[in-house]
């Protein structure tokens, strides 16, 4: 199968490309300012805002399958207006879309919340992604959306280089004890998104670990994976400060872990 990753340089992405690789994928992967380091893959440079270089690399690697794993934060050109640009782009060149998205969608104002739920966004990078959702179904409506939660790799991931970072005492600020989140490892992550895309499966997906963690409480798990005095890590809580966003979001994953053979591990496990 010959693949093509919309933001391989990323920490997914990488993931997403080692995974291709391994089970002998045709594998080509884009980057907006530096390719990633992965061999057997090949590079193509590519701004999502412009239609003209989407259409260019899809029709250089002519793919059965593109997977888009970019991510813009709150920019709105490329986290919405980039991913309505590559559906687009999937459409014109016939290919399968695996759409990434997030549970940033989510207000937090229900807590769990199942593929059924409707995206109510309170950020602007939340607002971004469920206009992407959207858009992805309305314009092929064949494709996959897959909302993740918070991604956890083997040290690899900006959680955890914050843990690092607060354990040793060169980072700043705080780990939340009430922002809740449902962590899921980036290898389980990207088998997953593999195992959709090789499906005919449509429509949204949830692909979070079944523990519910606060990012605190995370972070002690990851500091006594990596030998670390949890102790120094500083504890706060979100809703005493001023900045915006969902605090308990849990994205409630047993519909599509029915459907998959790839078992969505829990952080106790995986960081066990």
């Amino acid at each position: 199968m010959r693949v093509l990753i919309i933001g391989g340089s990323g920490f997914l992405g990488a993931e997403l490309i080692r995974q291709a690789v391994a089970a002998g994928h045709a594998t080509s992967a884009t980057f907006a300012s530096r390719p990633g380091s992965a061999s057997g893959v090949s590079w193509h440079a590519l701004d999502v805002r412009e239609p003209v270089s989407i259409g260019r690399v899809l029709a250089e690697v002519a793919p059965s399958l593109v997977v888009n794993a970019s991510s813009g934060g709150a920019d709105w050109a490329v986290t919405a207006d980039g991913a309505v640009r590559v559906a687009l782009a999937a459409v014109e060149h016939d290919c399968r879309l695996v759409h990434v998205s997030s549970d940033a969608v989510f207000s937090g104002a229900r807590v769990r919340y199942d593929e059924s739920c409707l995206p109510d966004p309170i950020t602007p990078y939340g607002a971004a992604k469920a206009a992407a959702e959207t858009a992805v179904k309305h314009l092929m409506p064949g494709a996959a959306v897959a909302r993740a939660s918070l991604i956890i790799g083997y040290g690899r991931s900006v959680h955890e280089h914050a843990v690092h970072a607060l354990a040793d005492g060169t980072g700043d600020g705080v780990l939340f004890t009430d922002d809740i989140r449902c962590p899921v490892h980036v290898e389980d992550l990207a088998a997953a998104l593999w195992e959709l895309a090789q499906s005919d499966a449509a429509g949204v997906f949830h692909l979070a670990g079944p523990d519910a963690l606060s990012r605190y409480d995370l972070g002690v798990l990851i500091a006594r994976r990596d030998g670390l005095d949890g102790t120094r890590l500083p504890a706060g809580r979100r809703a005493d400060t001023s900045l915006s966003g969902a605090l308990d979001v849990r994205l409630d994953s047993h519909a599509t872990q029915r459907r998959l053979r790839t078992r969505l591990r829990g952080c106790r496990e995986f960081l066990g």
